[in-house]
């Protein structure tokens, strides 16, 4: 409690002193992880970034908060230090979407923090190759939004490739247009990602019906782009605004106000469980009477809750179909494995993705 005669002065100096050991405390901190770095070398562990341990610490932090520092704030202040922690040891090299401030790259900072070293890419399959041929860490994909839909191209890539999925990443999704003219009169042509166009679509033809639309391989391209160009405008987010110095003409023009994307940090590995995980597999199913339904009963017959079914055309066998399945609980839970592998007498081909910790939804 405060007393009542403290005055405002000597609250911000014990603030002052709180901060003070708080940096104290983060350089002893440092220390430690300085002293980790140097163990795991000489036994010659050569894994020196565990995912399971960071969501052990947000978990053990977020239980033992008793407030009134907000909940919500525990693991974007974490991951900040141990982002830092892990830099002075080996930066992660995280392979995204580019140029810088795509919502590939926030999302990328959203998970690994800005102490990361973040590799711009110009597509997925790029994404997918610096990680396998390990140029990269991680990459970050984006697997699905809320209005528009799965990206089928980050699915059809994992049918040949041998990466697992690490984590995911929600995204809330906030579209702006940006200008560096004065008048919506003056603006003729408007650049963005096409999925961008489409999450904007109703705003576009209600105020800029006429203009020219030329899509772009991101949004942040688009930003540079209009730059650039008089006359132009740009659809992409506030923090591409602010990276590349462009005014924003309108703030908030998604059609939908509750528009997420979710992304899917790839890897080499997947992590250990964290007690609140998810799994995901590619199945191809063999064609008859039931397939389906002997597809999902095992599911039921387990109580393993689906939350994501997908099919796609199997491109190496016409008229044939590859489901994709996310389901709640991580590979190494018995009763997941044992679902899974009874599983394997009804398809064609079966592909375990990742188990990985659940994403969290933003507020």
């Amino acid at each position: 409690m405060v007393d009542k005669d403290t005055t405002l002065p000597m609250l911000r100096d014990e603030i002052d002193s709180i901060d003070d050991q708080i940096l104290e405390l983060l350089n002893k901190r440092a220390g430690f992880v300085l002293e980790v770095g140097r163990i795991k070398e000489k036994k010659g562990k050569k894994l020196f970034h565990v995912p399971e341990r960071e969501e052990a610490i947000y978990k053990r932090l977020t239980e033992k908060n008793t407030g009134p520092f907000p909940e919500s704030a525990i693991r974007p202040v974490y991951r900040e230090i141990i982002s830092a922690s892990l830099a002075m040891e080996k930066p992660l090299k995280i392979a995204c979407l580019g140029p810088e401030a795509t919502f590939c790259h926030v999302a990328s900072i959203e998970h690994f923090g800005r102490a990361a070293n973040f590799i711009p890419t110009r597509d997925v399959p790029d994404i997918f190759d610096e990680v396998e041929r390990g140029r990269a860490d991680y990459g970050v994909v984006p697997i699905e939004n809320s209005t528009e839909g799965v990206v089928n191209l980050t699915l059809d890539m994992f049918i040949d490739s041998s990466l697992q999925i690490c984590a995911e990443v929600m995204l809330n999704i906030s579209q702006c247009l940006l200008s560096t003219e004065n008048n919506l009169e003056d603006i003729k042509v408007i650049y963005s990602h096409p999925q961008a166009i489409a999450q904007c679509y109703t705003w576009i033809s209600r105020n800029l019906p006429h203009v020219e639309i030329k899509e772009t391989l991101s949004t942040s391209l688009a930003a540079k782009t209009t730059k650039e160009e008089k006359g132009t405008a740009a659809i992409a987010s506030e923090f591409a605004a602010k990276t590349y110095k462009i005014p924003v003409f309108k703030a908030k023009i998604e059609d939908n106000p509750h528009n997420f994307t979710r992304f899917w940090v790839i890897g080499k590995k997947s992590p250990g469980a964290s007690g609140k995980d998810k799994t995901s597999l590619m199945y191809s199913i063999r064609d008859g009477v039931g397939a389906l339904h002997n597809l999902l009963l095992p599911f039921s017959e387990n109580g393993i809750n689906l939350t994501k079914i997908e099919s796609r055309p199997f491109r190496k066998k016409p008229w044939e179909y590859i489901f994709f399945i996310d389901i709640e609980g991580h590979i190494d839970d018995p009763v997941v494995k044992k679902t899974i592998n009874s599983l394997s007498s009804h398809s064609q081909f079966m592909k375990v993705l990742g188990s990985y910790p659940r994403g969290v939804t933003p507020v």
